[in-house]
């Protein structure tokens, strides 16, 4: 089935851009499709994966402009960032690959005003948490029959290389409290579809 979560919540995260054009990084860039939508709104793009098929992928499509994209294999747990660099830095469903203390490093990348945004996966703590889990599972069945009609009807798609998948999350509970103590000021907002979405803004007074 062709619905996919993480492509469904591109126009949420996109909403998160700050306003002006800007330089950019999406972390765990997979096929490219999201970075090339910044490039789209404008912005430069630095988009890193650490597998190499996936970004074999991503630099064959290119960017569709205005804005580059570099495309280039990295392991954010390992790469140098500059300091106050990128105004807006992406994390789709990449997150949970690495440690979560990563997110000081892409704090310190982050310009005054810039902004972190991350859609990550999270398994529920509270009795709120699982009622939304089990609330999304006729919705999203739903959401792949109709995407699945609508793409048989357009004579199909074609099947992508598998990106790497990682199925150890952290609770919703612990994901909450690292973000306030790493991210001060930070907002965790549950999704459906099992995901969350973490939004940062880096106060003008830093630096």
């Amino acid at each position: 089935m062709p619905f996919d979560h993480n492509h469904h919540y591109h126009p949420l995260l996109l909403a998160q851009l700050p306003p002006g054009p800007g330089r950019a990084l999406d972390v765990g860039c997979g096929s490219g499709r999201f970075a090339r939508r910044l490039a789209a709104a404008g912005l430069s793009v630095d988009a890193i994966d650490r597998s190499a098929p996936m970004i074999r992928l991503a630099g064959a499509t290119g960017s569709p402009g205005p804005g580059e994209i570099d495309f280039r294999r990295a392991d954010i747990t390992t790469q140098p960032l500059p300091s106050e660099h990128y105004s807006f830095i992406s994390c789709l469903a990449s997150l949970h690959h690495v440690p979560f203390e990563t997110v000081t490093a892409l704090r310190e990348a982050l310009e005054p005003g810039g902004v972190l945004a991350v859609l990550g996966l999270a398994r529920p703590s509270t009795i709120t948490d699982h009622a939304r889990s089990l609330a999304a599972v006729p919705v999203n069945a739903a959401a792949r029959l109709i995407a699945y009609a609508a793409d048989r009807l357009n004579g199909g798609v074609d099947a992508l290389p598998p990106a790497p998948v990682h199925l150890e999350f952290p609770r919703f509970t612990e994901v909450r409290a690292d973000s306030q103590r790493l991210l001060p000021g930070s907002t965790v907002r549950p999704l459906l579809f099992w995901r969350y979405l973490l939004t940062y803004r880096k106060p003008l007074g830093d630096g």
